[in-house]
């Protein structure tokens, strides 16, 4: 192939199957018709007549923004006022001790990038739970790493400690910083979340391990699902625990607006870098406010306003808890019926807790999803499994789809 791109440009291609997916599901709702059509495709929510969803009382305060905050431009780091809430709104009543500085970043992802980016080496490693987002593999290899992982479950289905210990290990004894990536709670694909008791553990354990003195471990943490992931104040108590942590161990949090506040296209997040150490924290600041503007510049104004805006008014915010609140019943109504008629007919499932996605374990998918695209069912085939997204099925389509999709394994001979 002829080619003038640089040498570690050469060959990238994307086909990301999910949008690919997603695509052949509306064409062929509009062949059928939507109601005849499963769309279990893409991370957003749906309402129960399959319309994207835009919360009413963030439509109503993007909309009536003025001209300088609908096209001005916002500071690097992003609009204070938003800031501030998106801390408030990440940590609830959960906010660790220490010191804490944000930057605004399109979505999460964008937060994610910058981790990697400023805190390893070309060459080095990135670790994640074989159970992740496919985006966390393009984005280390575009920049030169390579995502490596441990496996996220044991026996039993709980977090595989013993897996997760050995792999952090292996990585301390090559690379000066390692850098782990946790997707919780509500992680995609599964709907897992980590439990208090695995978090515990899990700092235990790292906090022997920065000791030594050779390493220093940077947590990352992807909590796009955490509005849809349990009561408000639960799902929150375990940011407490990145309080008071050595200086060597940094936390950074990478949140986001696409889920909680419905606005996906509009590409706005925070990360929320937390640290015992005054000096550590201004160095989290200032380095990935640098590449911020080496890469984006800076992200969308009236997003970020609409969000500080309804975070800092009280009724606005009332409103908005209540219709965002609505919706995350609505996908748990929507889990809870795929989780007891795949029970009855004896699907298997990974362990769903909250969020967008539930998963099937399988070494079939491919196989299995082309043959439930026959019966007008389009749900995402990743490496070992089936991802079905419960937060853009109508219940009706939700009734009866456990059976759907183990009748295909079963003719597969895929159980």
């Amino acid at each position: 192939m002829t080619s003038v791109a640089a040498k570690h440009a050469k060959g990238k291609k994307l086909k990301d199957v999910i949008f690919v997916t997603a695509g052949q599901a509306l064409a062929d709702a509009k062949e059928n018709g939507r109601e005849n059509v499963v769309n279990g495709t893409l991370g957003a929510i749906h309402d129960e007549d399959g319309k994207l969803v835009f919360l009413k009382t963030v439509k109503e305060e993007y909309l009536g923004l003025n001209d300088t905050e609908h096209i001005g431009y916002a500071p690097i780091a992003g609009i204070p006022e938003f800031l501030a809430a998106a801390e408030k709104e990440c940590f609830g009543n959960s906010r660790p001790e220490g010191h804490i500085r944000s930057i605004a970043t399109t979505g999460g992802t964008g937060g994610i990038h910058h981790l990697i980016h400023n805190y390893t080496e070309p060459g080095d490693e990135v670790l994640t739970a074989d159970w992740y987002w496919g985006a966390y593999k393009v984005i280390c290899s575009d920049i030169g790493r390579t995502l490596v992982t441990y496996s996220l479950f044991d026996e039993q289905n709980s977090f595989n400690l013993e897996a997760f210990k050995n792999r952090v290990n292996e990585l301390a004894a090559r690379q000066t910083n390692v850098v782990i990536l946790f997707n919780t709670p509500g992680n995609n694909p599964t709907g897992y979340s980590i439990e208090d008791k695995d978090w515990d553990s899990i700092l235990t354990f790292l906090k022997e391990l920065v000791a030594i003195g050779r390493n220093n471990v940077i947590i990352g943490i992807d909590v796009a699902y955490l509005d849809f992931s349990g009561d408000r104040e639960e799902v929150r108590g375990f940011f407490s625990k990145f309080g008071h942590l050595p200086k060597a161990i940094l936390t950074c949090v990478c949140y986001s607006l696409s889920k909680g506040f419905t606005m996906y296209g509009q590409r706005v997040g925070a990360m929320i870098g937390i640290s015992d150490d005054e000096e550590i924290a201004d160095e989290f600041l200032e380095i990935n406010k640098n590449t911020s503007r080496a890469t984006w510049s800076n992200i969308c104004r009236p997003a970020m306003r609409t969000m500080a805006n309804i975070v800092a008014d009280p009724v606005k915010f009332k409103a908005y808890e209540e219709e965002r609140n609505s919706y995350y019943q609505l996908i748990r109504d929507r889990a809870d019926i795929f989780k007891e008629e795949a029970a009855q007919v004896g699907l298997p499932m990974l362990p769903y807790r909250g969020g967008f996605f539930i998963t099937i374990p399988t070494d079939s998918a491919n196989a299995i999803c082309e043959e439930l695209k026959k019966e007008h069912v389009y749900v995402i085939a990743l490496a070992n499994g089936i991802r079905v997204a419960a937060c853009g099925i109508p219940k009706f389509q939700m009734t009866g789809l456990a059976e759907k999709i183990y009748n295909v394994m079963k003719r597969l001979g895929k159980l």
